[in-house]
C-alpha cells in the first residue's frame, strides 16, 4: 500500500464530467483526491537534446531491415507464435540485429537477403534470445497515474498516459494485458480501475499493434517516478515519436519502477511475441530495463518533473532490449491526443 502523503487527500476537487465510449459506458465522475496544480511554464530544452541526438541509417541497412521484418512477419502468420523474434536496426554499426529462439536453420533462412538488391552489403547479425510480453505502483486512487499496478484475472500490468478523446479522458496501456469488456483493478485490489476498450493487437487480427484504453474512471495528466513505493509523479506536458539515437529515454512501471538512460536504438524495429508480430516499434537498451509486469508502462522523455511521452513498453527479453509501442501509432488509431498538466 503507498503511504498515505502519496496523495494526501487535502479536500473535494471537483473534475470536469467526461464523455463515455460509444458502446454505452458510464460517463466519468468526480473525485475528492486534489489533482496537482497545472504546470505554468514548460521547459523545453531537454526536446532540443533529444533532436540533436538523431542518427541516420544508411539505406541498404534499412533496406535489409524492412525484407527481414516482413519474412519474419510472414514467417509468423504462417507458423504461429512458437518462437520469439525481436529485430532493430543498429545505427552505430549499420547492421540489422536479430533476437531469436528460433532454430538457426529458420533464422538462416529468415535473415538471408541476398536476392534484395537494395540490401546488397548490408550486413544481418543473429542473436538467441526468448522475448515475451511483459506481464505481472500497487495501490492508486483516483485520478489515477500512468506507472501504476493494474490487474485483472490473474494478469498484471502497468498503466500507461492519459489520453483525450473528444471530452472523454482514457488511460491507454498494452493491447496484450487484458481482454475487451474486461474490469481491471489496482494492483492491490482495493480499486476499480475501469473497463478495456478498443482493444488492437497483432494476434487479434488488428494488424502490427499492441494497444488498449481504460475508461470508466478518472485520469490524471500524470506518471509515476521514483521507485516501487514512490508517491512521486511527473507532469505530462506532450507527446510525440522517440528519436533514434537519443540516450536518455525513461520507462516507470510497476516492476522496475523509474529508469532512464535508455538509448532509442531504432524507430522502426519489430519485436514478435506469443501475441504476434509488432511494427514498427521503438527498440531500447541502456540501463535497467523494463522486466514482466512492466508492459503499459510510459516510455518518455523527462526533464525535472515534466515527462514528454513518447509510447508505451510491450515488450522485452528480460535485460538486454526492450521495446515500445509509438505514440504515433496510438494517436492515429485511436484519433486521441495526449492529456497534459
Amino acid at each position: 500500500m503507498h503511504n498515505i502523503t502519496k496523495r494526501t487527500l487535502l479536500g473535494s476537487v471537483s473534475l470536469a464530467a467526461l464523455g463515455s465510449l460509444a458502446m454505452g459506458a458510464p460517463a466519468q465522475g468526480s473525485d475528492s483526491k486534489p489533482v496537482p496544480k497545472p504546470v505554468t511554464k514548460v521547459d523545453t530544452s531537454v526536446l532540443a537534446k533529444e533532436a540533436a541526438a538523431r542518427v541516420t541509417t544508411p539505406a541498404n541497412a534499412r533496406a535489409a531491415q524492412q525484407h527481414v521484418q516482413a519474412a519474419i512477419a510472414s514467417y509468423v502468420a504462417k507458423h504461429g507464435t512458437k518462437y520469439s523474434f525481436g529485430s532493430y536496426l543498429d545505427a552505430k554499426t549499420g547492421s540489422v540485429v536479430v533476437l531469436s529462439d528460433a532454430p538457426a536453420a529458420v533464422l538462416s533462412k529468415l535473415t538471408d537477403t541476398s536476392g534484395d538488391r537494395a540490401a546488397a552489403g548490408a550486413t544481418v547479425r543473429t542473436s538467441t534470445s526468448t522475448i515475451t510480453d511483459q506481464w505481472n505502483r500497487k495501490d492508486d486512487v483516483a485520478p489515477f497515474y500512468g506507472g501504476g499496478g493494474i490487474a485483472a484475472s490473474g494478469g498484471i500490468c502497468s498503466s500507461g498516459y492519459a489520453v483525450n478523446y473528444g471530452t472523454a479522458r482514457y488511460m491507454v496501456t498494452a493491447g496484450h494485458c487484458f481482454a475487451n469488456g474486461t474490469l481491471v483493478k489496482t494492483e492491490s485490489g482495493a480499486n476499480d480501475y475501469g473497463y478495456v476498450a478498443w482493444r488492437r493487437l497483432a494476434s487479434l487480427g488488428h494488424g502490427p499493434k499492441d494497444m488498449e484504453i481504460i475508461y470508466n474512471k478518472s485520469y490524471s495528466p500524470r506518471i509515476f517516478t521514483g521507485g516501487l513505493w514512490s508517491t512521486s509523479s511527473a507532469a505530462v506536458v506532450g507527446a510525440g515519436d522517440a528519436v533514434q539515437g537519443y540516450t536518455n529515454y525513461c520507462h516507470s512501471g510497476r516492476t522496475t519502477g523509474e529508469n532512464c538512460g535508455h538509448t532509442a536504438v531504432d524507430v522502426n524495429a519489430q519485436v514478435c511475441t506469443q501475441t504476434g508480430c509488432k511494427s514498427p516499434v521503438v527498440a531500447f537498451n541502456g540501463g535497467t530495463l523494463s522486466q514482466g509486469g512492466d508492459s503499459g508502462s510510459p516510455f518518455y522523455v523527462k526533464s525535472g518533473t515534466q515527462a514528454w511521452i513518447r509510447g508505451h513498453v510491450i515488450a522485452g527479453n528480460g535485460g538486454t532490449m526492450s521495446w515500445a509501442e509509438k505514440w504515433g501509432k496510438v494517436a492515429s488509431t485511436y484519433g486521441v491526443t495526449i492529456a497534459t498538466s
